[in-house]
């Protein structure tokens, strides 16, 4: 087999260009901040099947071990063993949950548990080598070799399918470990259950309390062979066994029931025999899953269903087509648009009905019910992706969030919300501005006039996060609330994007309260020392300050130099607020040309100095419009220079190919709208800013039916500079393009080269 480092390009596709997936490449993040999985999934689909590499607990001795970090997404890939295939990962995010259900083959001597990496034949995981791994979109494959066993992956949107090369014996095994999960610890797994139904079906559920504290998730599970013998051993350390005891449920017993359950099916194999399971998941009942087995896999035909769930990628990737200087920039390109296509994910049944957050049974009427929604990280560049590339997707996502805050008690938006949970991760509440810059952009698809309610009662909940205190008097105080400054940033800029939506829907009263509420970031800017700094709640400024410190600074994931250039919806204020625009571009200047010493970010678990340039931060999300800002300066050919060395630097077609968390697609979706030549700064407008695109050529199509070409004259890697723009045929001279030119069909050419011009 093919190594996942040498995927190639055959020539044919290299000619026609149309099937995309031989440009995917999927990065596993071995740098510690990727925490990408290379699994099997349909795009934006609710099973997300995937090898996990270790099993390692969330806590030791009673405190949070750090190097569980590393398996966000279950598979690092310098690890030399694999656990098994369990159905559902986040991609690149920063905090972890998931990783159900977990499938492993396996042959000899029945052993339940996972055993370690260091002595792997202590259970039932198993050594692998690279060289015998292929990971591409919506199929997966790889030797178990302690067990002789070829494993292969494919999935449709809601059942994974499996198809296990048994090598001859009369002990094989498949095991089903209800215990194994990701970010696990002692307590977690509330209950599991597991019935068997007959010799090829077996269903049940499992229900955890983690990041989403009241999760539950059904499955169906169908065998292409029936199994001879069956069992389950169980871990739990509680005395009473109820009349449950006269049974001995060890072994063929219909029944599995407890906290902690590993499963396993046993069966004779001839050589190269096949053994398949098609494994459904449903967020409402067993009956759901079994529904959902029979629509999507009605057959035992991998190869069908894999080419199916392929070309539903071809089409998905197909929506941009581009040339390149390189393979490794057409690989990197790809990833990327793969990537931001992983998430949000469905959340329903093929019948419409899902689990709400209010943890009953509804039915999405008339829309797709998505979950799986990392805001703070999403609305800055993936949502306005979709804005272009999926419209009427991200309409429905809008739909689903709509649907949480009519569920939810508190009366809110979602924060960061999955599987029927809120967990509250992070800051702000920008749902709003995913909601208002879909409508500032043209998407009618989703009531307006409620949508703007739920942003506005969002917003005016004081008991959420320091927003009484913002509300009062006019900013989060660090002695009542952390990361205040950050709050009250992130806060201001999400109030603007209210008032932007209210201003399209002709709502006075509203877009002047919000106005005047997103000039807060004023009330944090000590103008003495042109940084915003933590204020206390009687108006002073706090003492001991640090510019560069992330720690007790009142700063979430950045610091002070970065988080003073969060003003994205008043760029003009903000550089006043600095100094002016020559101080401003010199602040500018310092930030990527700084060093920044280890001890401000060696305790930071999420970012590297893999991920930084200067003291620019790109491997988290706040930075990711500063390179843009050099265009509200007199030296804008600075931001053409900078976007080009982060492209070139901070993305690769290799393993460690992402300088931070992907965080559900934002890092891939800043990749994307760069190489394209453009960036939303701030979400809620319709502008996008002009940097240096990568491409060579660009076609994208749009659901209207339009298409946006990209032509870029002069291309190479020293040409990173703009010389000149036409815009369907006539020069522009703005740094920046509208959405509107964009989405009626646009003719783009860029004219390249070394002189710095615009």
């Amino acid at each position: 087999m093919k190594s996942i480092l040498l995927l190639p390009l055959l020539a044919s596709f290299a000619i026609a260009q149309t099937n995309y997936i031989h440009y995917v490449k999927p990065l596993t993040g071995t740098q510690r901040m990727g925490h990408t999985y290379p699994g099997a999934t349909a795009p934006f689909g609710m099973v997300q099947l995937s090898p996990d590499t270790d099993t390692l607990m969330y806590e030791k001795n009673g405190k949070y071990q750090k190097e569980v970090y590393q398996y966000c997404a279950g598979y690092q890939y310098e690890d030399r063993t694999i656990v098994g295939f369990s159905h559902t990962h986040f991609s690149g995010t920063g905090h972890s949950d998931l990783g159900d259900f977990l499938i492993m083959p396996t042959t000899g001597k029945l052993q339940l548990n996972p055993g370690t990496a260091e002595h792997p034949e202590s259970g039932y995981r198993s050594l692998y080598a690279h060289v015998n791994e292929i990971a591409e979109p919506a199929y997966y494959k790889v030797k178990l070799d302690d067990h002789d066993i070829l494993a292969e992956l494919t999935a449709t949107t809601r059942v994974g399918f499996h198809q296990y090369t048994f090598p001859k014996s009369d002990s094989a095994h498949i095991i089903l470990d209800l215990m194994h999960g990701i970010y696990n610890y002692d307590g977690k797994n509330v209950w599991t259950f597991v019935r068997v139904e007959n010799d090829t079906l077996v269903t049940g559920y499992r229900q955890t309390s983690g990041w989403g504290r009241t999760r539950t998730l059904y499955f169906a599970m169908a065998f292409s062979k029936p199994f001879t013998s069956y069992g389950h051993a169980k871990y739990d350390t509680s005395v009473y066994r109820g009349f449950w005891r006269k049974f001995d449920e060890r072994k063929n017993f219909p029944e599995m029931a407890g906290r902690n359950i590993r499963a396993y099916f046993d069966f004779n194999t001839n050589e190269n025999e096949q053994i398949k399971i098609k494994f459904a998941l449903s967020p409402v009942s067993t009956e759901g899953a079994l529904k959902n087995l029979l629509a999507e896999i009605p057959d035992w035909d991998f190869e069908r269903v894999k080419s199916e769930s392929q070309k539903q990628w071809n089409e998905e990737l197909g929506k941009v087509s581009v040339t390149m200087l390189s393979q490794k920039d057409m690989e990197t390109f790809y990833t990327s648009l793969y990537h931001t296509f992983l998430g949000p994910t469905l959340y329903m049944d093929v019948d419409g009905r899902y689990k709400g957050i209010d943890q009953n049974i509804h039915t999405a009427d008339g829309f797709t019910n998505y979950s799986t929604f990392s805001l703070w990280d999403t609305y800055r560049a993936l949502h306005p992706l979709f804005n272009i590339l999926q419209p009427n997707r991200n309409g429905d996502m809008i739909r689903s969030m709509l649907a949480h805050y009519d569920q939810s008690v508190h009366k809110m938006l979602p924060v960061w919300s999955h599987h029927a949970n809120e967990n509250w991760c992070m800051i702000g509440y920008h749902s709003v501005s995913v909601i208002a810059d879909a409508f500032v952009k043209g998407n009618l698809s989703f009531d307006a006039v409620k949508a703007l309610a739920a942003c506005v009662q969002t917003a005016r909940t004081k008991y959420y996060d320091g927003l009484e205190y913002y509300m009062s008097m006019g900013y989060v105080p660090e002695d009542k609330n952390s990361s205040s400054v950050s709050k009250t940033l992130e806060y201001a800029y999400d109030d603007w994007a209210i008032a932007q939506m209210a201003k399209k829907l002709g709502n006075e009263s509203i877009y002047n309260e919000f106005t005047n509420r997103s000039q807060n970031f004023v009330n944090v800017f000590d103008t003495k020392i042109g940084f915003a700094r933590p204020k206390l709640s009687d108006g002073t400024w706090r003492a001991d300050f640090n510019t560069l410190s992330t720690h007790g600074q009142g700063f979430i994931e950045g610091n002070s130099w970065n988080y003073s250039l969060h003003v994205p919806h008043d760029v003009p204020e903000m550089i006043a607020l600095i100094g002016g625009r020559k101080k401003f571009t010199a602040y500018l200047d310092s930030l990527f040309m700084m060093h920044l010493p280890d001890e401000f970010f060696a305790e930071t678990e999420d970012i590297t100095r893999e991920g930084i340039i200067g003291n620019y931060v790109h491997g988290n999300e706040p930075s990711h419009h500063v390179p843009y800002l050099y265009n509200w300066t007199d030296q804008p050919w600075k931001t053409q220079e900078r976007v080009r060395q982060i492209l070139k630097l901070k993305y690769s077609n290799t393993p460690d190919g992402l300088s931070g968390n992907d965080d559900c697609g934002q890092m891939s979706a800043w990749y994307i709208f760069s190489a394209l030549g453009f960036y939303p700064v701030a979400p809620g407008s319709e502008q996008y800013s002009i940097g240096s695109p990568l491409v060579k050529t660009a076609s994208i199509k749009l659901e209207n039916g339009k298409t946006i070409t990209i032509e870029v004259k002069n291309q190479s890697e020293k040409n990173v500079y703009v010389q000149k723009i036409l815009l369907n045929g006539k020069e522009w001279k703005n740094n920046y393009f509208l959405h509107s030119d964009l989405m009626n069909g646009a003719d783009i050419v860029f004219e390249m080269g070394e002189k710095r011009k615009r």
